[in-house]
């Protein structure tokens, strides 16, 4: 047993090394100049689970009217990662998602109240069976660079997008087909009921001009992207700055508010802390409680924290590169859970603003509640491994991505120490986030990895399957057929109380058999300058800025 002092003496360490070792590991990209959605919080399950108790996120005075008729002023907005890509359907990240997502539009979209609501569609009707949905579509839309929008647009988007190689295609085919009735209604059918169908359009389904796309290919579509949503693109200069500009033909009347949206990629949250004191930015995200508390008084700024529905966790990797290691082994992975001192982690790093997560399903979601966490016990983890045949511990390799979470780089070497102590040797690999995220999709990482997860439909399932399909998700390192079997049938499940069983028993099956080291679920802080109004950011860290205005 490592005496408590050490832990906190170790951590400790690590917070003043992990700093250097980010400044190291986070190359700056040079600029590269490169040519030149409505809204929603966290939805509410069919019923409300119990949420568990939160600290009360701080509420933000109701903000005065724009004064403006149109769109006026400049809004910029910190990222805590550099984008992979513009396109909103193949972003590799949630910073980088909202950077893109002001571009596009989906067929449907999740009001503040957690309603399914029209967007792209006007309306839309779903068979007594609930395998056919036919969508009526808008017929005043054009994308920004004038191309129709028709029904034509959403089946090219489908078609391609469903590409098995290409990152989220999961999400595409959850319809079985997407078919143009005539040139503004489509049907989308499935084999299976799809309690999460629409939920997942409104969440994932960015359409794209189909000519355009295919003028431009995949690649420079990213660097040069359209769409229908309220901002059109104007440029990347990568490693530097990403500008768009208000839709003037919105077909949502009366939105965005903002005239120019500027979104600044500055990975260093201490660099973050110092661009909004300074006013060159208005917007920053993923600061440490630390960080926040430093920013409470300063003139011109205000903070504002909220739950977040996100779980972090060390992935297992057995698909590639974990093939054949000892962590085939569940013991192995029960042991390495118990060896890790969560809520060591959690008052050290993040000062108690976080709580161990179970079974990848975050508070508030469906089935919340079902298990409890391992706890720290390395007697049991010295124990299971002795059972497993590793009396002695082993040697593995451990990556995990740099500026990309607050503190994570120090949350992964935390992992490492709590590891070694049981004889479990690791060689963390701190990585540039974009060049991490790539390797992930394409199953490149070591067999033990870093990252988290948000979601924003109100419950587990799309993390789960993201995480979880093998290879039939891009981001999943882990094949389980009893973990697939389970997913299939709380994807075709409509019944409350059965699909609530099929999650409760699925989180009890991934602590006897844990595909991940279960980290914890954080508190969200962030900050703002005080001219920012109607900045309403989501419990999965997302927001849509076409409501938000700058009043100076």
């Amino acid at each position: 047993m490592v005496p408590k002092s050490k832990i906190w003496l170790f951590l400790g360490l690590l917070i003043i090394l992990a700093f250097t070792l980010a400044s190291c590991a986070q190359p700056e990209e040079p600029p590269e100049e490169v040519a030149t959605q409505p809204p929603a919080t966290q939805p509410a399950p069919a019923e409300e689970p119990d949420p568990g108790e939160e600290p009360p996120a701080e509420e933000p005075e109701e903000p005065p009217p724009p004064a403006a008729d149109g769109p006026e002023g400049t809004l910029v907005v910190a990222l805590s990662t550099f984008p992979n890509t513009l396109d909103g359907n193949l972003t590799a990240e949630r910073q980088a998602h909202n950077a893109a997502g002001g571009l596009y539009d989906s067929l449907v979209w999740i009001d503040d109240d957690g309603e399914i609501v029209p967007a792209l569609a006007e309306s839309w009707e779903i068979s007594d069976d609930g395998l056919e949905y036919i969508f009526i579509l808008r017929q005043d839309v054009t994308f920004h660079n004038g191309e129709q929008f028709n029904a034509d647009a959403v089946v090219y988007s489908w078609e391609y997008y469903r590409n098995p190689e290409l990152a989220w295609n999961e999400r595409w085919r959850l319809a079985d087909n997407v078919e143009k009735v005539d040139d503004f209604t489509i049907k989308i059918t499935t084999d299976d009921p799809k309690p999460m169908l629409l939920r997942t359009i409104a969440i994932d389904w960015s359409i794209v001009p189909p000519l355009y796309h295919q003028e431009l290919g995949e690649i420079e579509f990213g660097n040069n992207p359209v769409g229908t949503g309220p901002f059109e693109f104007v440029e990347w200069v990568k490693g530097d700055r990403i500008v768009l500009r208000a839709n003037p033909n919105y077909w949502d009347e009366g939105y965005p508010k903002v005239e120019t949206l500027i979104f600044r990629p500055i990975p260093e949250s201490s660099t973050r802390v110092a661009a909004i004191q300074t006013g060159e930015v208005d917007i920053v995200p993923r600061l440490s409680a630390d960080e926040a508390e430093s920013l409470r008084g300063v003139p011109g700024v205000e903070v504002i924290s909220y739950p977040v529905s996100r779980v972090f966790y060390i992935a297992f990797n057995n698909v590639t590169s974990g093939v054949g290691q000892p962590t085939e082994d569940p013991l192995v992975r029960q042991a390495m859970n118990y060896a890790v001192d969560i809520e060591a982690i959690v008052d050290a790093l993040f000062d108690g603003q976080a709580k161990p997560s179970t079974g990848f399903v975050a508070t508030g979601e469906m089935g919340y509640g079902a298990v409890e966490p391992f706890g720290y016990d390395p007697d049991m983890a010295r124990d299971l491994l002795a059972q497993a045949g590793y009396p002695d511990g082993f040697e593995m390799g451990f990556a995990c991505p740099a500026g990309a979470y607050t503190n994570f780089e120090e949350v992964c070497q935390a992992v490492q120490a709590y590891l070694g102590e049981v004889g479990i040797v690791t060689d963390l690999e701190i990585m540039e986030s974009g060049y991490y995220w790539d390797l992930e999709a394409a199953k490149e990482l070591p067999p033990l990895f870093g990252d988290s997860w948000s979601e924003i439909s109100g419950e587990a399932y799309n993390r789960m399957a993201g995480a979880l399909l093998g290879w039939d998700a891009s981001y999943s390192s882990w094949e389980d057929a009893t973990i697939k079997d389970y997913l299939h049938r709380i994807s075709t499940t409509v019944d409350f109380e059965e699909r609530l069983k099929l999650y409760e028993d699925l989180q009890a099956f991934m602590m006897e058999d844990p595909p991940f080291i279960y980290l914890y679920e954080p508190f969200a802080f962030e900050a703002t300058r005080d001219y920012v109004r109607d900045y309403r950011p989501r419990s999965a860290e997302q927001y849509y800025l076409f409501y938000t205005w700058v009043d100076k």
